[in-house]
C-alpha cells in the first residue's frame, strides 16, 4: 500500500559515447533501466526525474528519451544544463529521481560508464 511508502531521492549518472541522439538515447535508457532494476522500483512509484547534462551534449533532451522509455510517460521530467567545471566528465548525464520506496529499502545509486569515477563507492 502506498501509505507505507516514503519519498526518497536517488541520484545517478552515466556518460554517452558521443553527442548524437542515438548515443544519448543508449546512455539514458541504460541509466533508467539500472535505476529501476537496482532499486526494485515499481514504475508507478517513480514520481519525477531531473536530468542534467554537460554542455557537450546538445543533440537532444534526455527527458524526451526517458518519457518514451519503459512506459514512463506519466513521470515528471526536467532537463537542465550541468554547471560547467573544466575537469568534469565529458558527455555526462546525471539524474536525481524522486521515488516512493518502502521504509528501510536500501537505495542503490547507479553510476555507470565514465561517470563511475564520480562516485567509485556507488558503482
Amino acid at each position: 500500500m502506498k501509505n507505507d511508502y516514503k519519498i526518497s531521492f536517488i541520484r545517478g549518472a552515466t556518460t554517452a559515447s558521443g553527442n548524437t541522439v542515438q548515443e544519448i538515447e543508449d546512455a539514458v535508457v541504460e541509466l533508467i533501466n539500472e535505476l529501476i532494476s537496482r532499486n526494485n522500483l515499481i514504475k508507478t512509484n517513480l514520481l519525477s526525474i531531473t536530468f542534467t547534462s554537460t554542455k557537450d551534449l546538445d543533440a537532444c533532451f534526455p527527458a524526451s528519451i526517458a518519457r518514451r522509455c519503459n512506459g514512463l510517460d506519466s513521470v515528471a521530467f526536467l532537463d537542465c544544463q550541468q554547471m560547467y567545471v573544466s575537469d568534469d566528465v565529458n558527455f555526462c548525464i546525471r539524474i536525481m529521481a524522486q521515488v516512493l520506496l518502502p521504509p528501510n529499502n536500501p537505495i542503490n545509486q547507479p553510476y555507470l560508464r565514465g561517470a563511475s569515477r564520480l562516485r567509485p563507492d556507488r558503482c
